[in-house]
């Protein structure tokens, strides 16, 4: 359903059953999906490779190409999943050379005035609150949630399960399954909440509890800490998650909390 009053370049490619607005914007080499809804004054820019299902809230810009001074005008794109919802003047850049794209999984709610710069890579079933600033070449894993107006510092990986603090300064790698809090950023317990809502059972989360005191609270340092989990616990799915996350961390991992550190 195309209103009159939109502007859909002719080489756009839009399913038959997508609603765009009044004063919505559809540039050339643009895919979106059935069933998505385009709110009044959203810009849906070259590149944009939007799934089925999604809304697009007014003021949105999607796939606007990247605050990179590098970048040099590469053809690139941002992927918008299924399902996922993209609320006001959020904006999506697109990629550059370094990933060619941008990417924002399915199921995901992208809320009012983030931005999800060049390079991104968030996961499914994901949480981005209100003014999230979110810089290039971050990842985010699957069921993250990030709280409003925390920012997000280039090459950051942000694991699967985790949840971060509003108002965070997010410099460092934020394991999975984890609460991360305070400043500077430290870890504030694992996500146990989240976790029982999206199916794990007790033996699962005491398991993910007991890697993290190892790693956190027991006074080693990194290398020790993966070195003892790994002899203590028997290998799980969860498990190596965490040590590969861990042993894979460009940025180094956030430290641990201790009562001393607040004076």
């Amino acid at each position: 359903m195309n209103q009159p009053l939109a502007y859909v370049h002719p080489e756009a490619k839009i399913a038959q059953n997508v609603v765009i607005e009044p004063f919505a914007t559809i540039h050339k080499n643009v895919e979106i999906g059935e069933g998505t809804w385009i709110g009044s004054n959203a810009v849906i820019m070259e590149g944009a490779r939007i799934g089925k299902n999604c809304k697009i809230f007014p003021g949105a810009v999607v796939s606007s190409i990247p605050q990179d001074l590098k970048f040099a005008g590469e053809v690139t794109t941002a992927h918008i999943g299924d399902n996922t919802v993209i609320r006001e003047f959020v904006t999506v850049s697109r990629g550059t050379i370094d990933k060619m794209r941008t990417v924002i999984g399915s199921n995901c709610l992208i809320m009012a005035y983030a931005h999800v710069a060049h390079d991104c890579t968030v996961g499914d079933n994901c949480i981005v609150g209100n003014a999230v600033q979110m810089a290039g070449h971050v990842e985010v894993g699957d069921f993250a949630i990030i709280s409003a107006t925390s920012a997000i510092h280039q090459f950051v990986k942000v694991g699967s399960h985790s949840f971060i603090s509003g108002g965070s300064l997010v410099l460092k790698d934020v394991p999975p399954f984890v609460k991360a809090a305070r400043e500077p950023l430290s870890y504030a317990g694992i996500n146990s909440i989240g976790m029982r809502r999206r199916g794990y059972v007790s033996e699962q989360i005491n398991d993910i509890q007991h890697v993290y005191r190892l790693l956190f609270l027991n006074g080693l340092n990194n290398s020790q800490a993966l070195d003892k989990i790994e002899v203590e616990l028997s290998p799980s799915r969860e498990r190596d998650e965490i040590i590969n996350f861990v042993r894979n961390s460009g940025r180094g991992i956030i430290k641990g909390y201790f009562a001393k550190d607040a004076n």
